[in-house]
């Protein structure tokens, strides 16, 4: 029961924590900058993702 009251107690503080609006998230949004971090970041995951994915290929073939 306190494992509940505690997991409950917790969701509820991060509730609170996280509606805050952060002041250059705002201004990042309302002049379109974020959606430039936001295509960079995406970019550079896909990058490592495929970098993951071809070093996973050639390990194979080396087992092989």
């Amino acid at each position: 029961m306190k494992k509940l009251i505690a997991i409950f107690y917790f969701m509820v503080i991060s509730v609170f924590a996280f509606s805050q609006e952060v002041e250059m998230a705002v201004e990042m949004r309302s002049s379109g900058k974020i959606y430039v971090v936001v295509a960079v970041l995406a970019v550079v995951f896909i990058g490592i993702v495929f970098y993951l994915i071809s070093i996973d290929r050639k390990i194979s073939k080396m087992e092989k």
